[in-house]
């Protein structure tokens, strides 16, 4: 079975923290677990863009969450988000750009980091991106849409440290595949992630990935 998307939702004006990241998939009708928390670990008062050509990946299962954080002011705050995992992922021309605004003298400084270009893709293994806005032409292969978050055995499972409602609402497939993705995320962890061919440059003013 295969299930083509291509959808996308606005949230905001995105800054980005600069932590390496890659595109996830598609959300379809999730359902946010209350009071969940989806990084075992505080996420920063950014979020990140990144976008990519191709992303292929095994063993895909998503689920809903939040992430509790700071702003940039140190308020407690919380982010609605879509945590998108896979087993392995390999990425082919991977773009992400980190905005730190307001910066005393400079203003706002970008950092794009560039990787997984030329024939050698970007490799991770059990990733877990918590997505908050994504764009892609989508294809997922033995889907299964709406099952218990604890029962998405396709999957690396809900990540260690997340609190992440078990009986939520999920979905899985055996492998995906992203076509020209555009996302913003607040958070993503991986068991291995090889940035093959990494370029990062430093720049005054506001220049992102899109």
């Amino acid at each position: 079975m295969e299930s083509q998307v291509r959808g996308g939702t606005r949230w905001k004006r995105f800054a980005v923290v600069m932590v390496p990241s890659v595109a996830a998939t598609a959300a379809i009708g999730v359902a946010l677990a209350q009071g969940a928390l989806a990084a075992s670990f505080s996420v920063s008062g950014q979020s990140f863009k990144v976008t990519a050509d191709r992303l292929d990946g095994t063993g895909f299962v998503q689920y809903g969450a939040i992430d509790s954080g700071y702003t940039l002011d140190g308020r407690q705050t919380a982010h609605p988000v879509a945590v998108s995992a896979f087993k392995t992922a390999s990425i082919q021309g991977m773009c992400q750009s980190v905005v730190t605004p307001d910066i005393p003298v400079l203003g706002s400084v970008s950092l794009i980091l560039k990787a997984g270009g030329g024939g050698t893709p970007v490799r991770a293994e059990n990733l877990y991106i918590d997505v908050e806005q994504l764009e892609a032409d989508a294809t997922f292969r033995g889907i299964d849409i709406g099952v218990a978050a604890k029962d998405a055995a396709k999957g690396p499972g809900i990540h260690k440290g997340d609190t992440a409602n078990p009986y939520g609402f999920a979905q899985q497939a055996d492998s995906a595949t992203l076509l020209n993705v555009k996302q913003t995320a607040w958070a993503t962890t991986a068991g291995t992630f090889k940035l093959s061919g990494l370029k990062m440059s430093l720049s005054k003013g506001v220049k992102e990935c899109y």
